[in-house]
């Protein structure tokens, strides 16, 4: 089983390296998506964990071919919002063309810039990340500058790789996250090879 994992996860990083390189959006999408990542990723089971109540709003940052998106747009339901966040154009025209085809009317796509992801000024329930953090410069400005895009009671929920260049240690999360003015609230630990941690808020 832990082979099968390393050699899912291999494979994924191989075909989005492949993809960087010769800028196809198609072979990003299939990085993203790539076979075995629903086993190692329980994607159902991390959306569930986040416990949304319809109606919530979140924004799904760096949202890639929307792997998350669809899932958190169905947990919220036709009175939520899902924002869908990107800088990439490949995956933002993939993501638009997939919300027109299939008639998402709670998802909405948003380009992002390096060091803003351009969240409605009304707010959002949850930021979500996964495998985007390492991505990520300057974090603590970034997260810090997130302070006014949360509602009350808002929350973010970082899935990351444990170590590696497409990861980033659980106690560098929490220390930067702490820095930036939030402090743990709940952690979970059923993603072999991932950390996945929720932040609110150090004053809620």
């Amino acid at each position: 089983m832990k082979e099968r994992r390393l050699y899912a996860r291999s494979f994924v990083f191989a075909l989005l390296a492949l993809a960087l390189a010769s800028g196809c959006g198609t072979l990003k999408r299939l990085a993203y998506e790539a076979p075995g990542r629903d086993a190692a990723q329980q994607p159902d089971r991390v959306v569930a964990a986040l416990a949304l109540p319809p109606g919530a709003l979140v924004a799904d940052l760096g949202a890639g071919g929307g792997y998350f998106t669809f899932r958190l747009a169905n947990a919220v339901g036709p009175d939520g919002r899902v924002y869908a966040v990107d800088i990439d154009p490949d995956m933002l025209g993939y993501l638009r063309d997939r919300v027109r085809a299939e008639k998402r009317e709670n998802v909405e796509v948003i380009e992002a810039a390096s060091d803003d992801p351009r969240l409605p000024e009304s707010g959002v329930d949850l930021i979500f990340l996964c495998n985007t953090y390492h991505h990520l410069s300057d974090r603590v400005a970034y997260f810090s500058a997130l302070h006014d895009r949360l509602r009350h009671r808002g929350r973010i929920a970082i899935v990351e790789y444990r170590s590696g260049r497409h990861g980033t240690p659980m106690h560098v999360i929490r220390e930067e996250l702490r820095e930036a003015g939030y402090r743990l609230a709940d952690e979970h630990d059923f993603l072999a090879d991932q950390t996945f941690q929720i932040f609110v808020p150090s004053l809620d």
